[in-house]
């Protein structure tokens, strides 16, 4: 295969690719437990070439029924923050550290956390983001690979190769946290003002890799008599909904 470094690819075929991730991630059992309670998998939506993206938890219940990351109250904050900066939804890619919502919003598992990070690995090496924006704790430690908290690394932007992919890290705190703290929010506005430069700055030089890696298709393997959901019209109609949001 070609070296990703070398980024041989066009944004159609990695757009293809990135559908091919979506539709294994969309069967995946790999988590016993998120599999059987979940309604939807929620992969990700935005740019599939964004220079920005941005990464969450997990999806919540409205997440869970709509397919869609960052629906809720906080997806509506975010909706505005990026406004403020010249931006909207439509030029970032948002995706979560987990596919599926943990059952009664718990905080997920580290297994889980494990289970699910080759999806992330695969979507940051497929969009190609020069800035990836971690919100809050979980995405943070996870990208870092450092257990570090988001109050002392806020803000501060560093280079760092994440899956095959050479970006610049930005954490921040999550918008869900700044809903009914005020001095959180104006935090969180102070470091949304700080993007527009990380997004002007040269992209990072990527590494060189032999190959691209893919997605063990044998470990997510689904189990037809395990569904939690019998399929619908309903159900074909969000994920082709789904594939148009990237």
């Amino acid at each position: 295969m070609p070296s990703l470094g070398d980024s041989p690819q066009s944004a159609d075929e990695r757009r293809e690719a990135l559908k091919e991730v979506f539709a294994q991630a969309q069967s995946c059992v790999r988590c016993a437990e998120l599999a059987a309670t979940r309604r939807t998998v929620v992969f990700g939506a935005g740019n599939a070439d964004a220079d920005l993206m941005f990464v969450g938890e997990a999806p919540g219940a409205s997440e869970d029924e709509q397919g869609i990351p960052f629906v809720g109250q906080a997806g509506k904050l975010l909706e505005k923050l990026l406004g403020e900066i010249g931006m909207a939804r439509s030029d970032v890619f948002i995706a979560n550290v987990l596919k599926c919502r943990p059952p009664g919003n718990r905080d997920p598992q580290p297994v889980e956390i494990a289970n699910c990070q080759e999806y992330l690995y695969r979507q940051v090496e497929l969009i190609q983001p020069r800035v990836i924006c971690t919100l809050g704790n979980f995405s943070t430690k996870l990208l870092r690979e450092d257990p570090t908290g988001i109050t002392r690394l806020h803000g501060q932007a560093e280079v760092l190769t994440i899956g095959r992919r050479a970006v610049r890290l930005y954490p921040i705190f999550h918008p869900a946290a700044a809903l009914y703290t005020p001095r959180m929010l104006q935090t969180l506005r102070e470091d949304f003002t700080r993007l527009p430069d990380l997004l002007a700055l040269a992209a990072p030089e990527q590494p060189e890799w032999l190959e691209v890696p893919e997605v063990d298709e044998a470990a997510e393997a689904p189990d037809p008599t395990a569904a939690p959901y019998p399929a619908t019209a309903a159900d074909s109609a969000a994920e082709a909904d789904q594939l148009g949001l990237f």
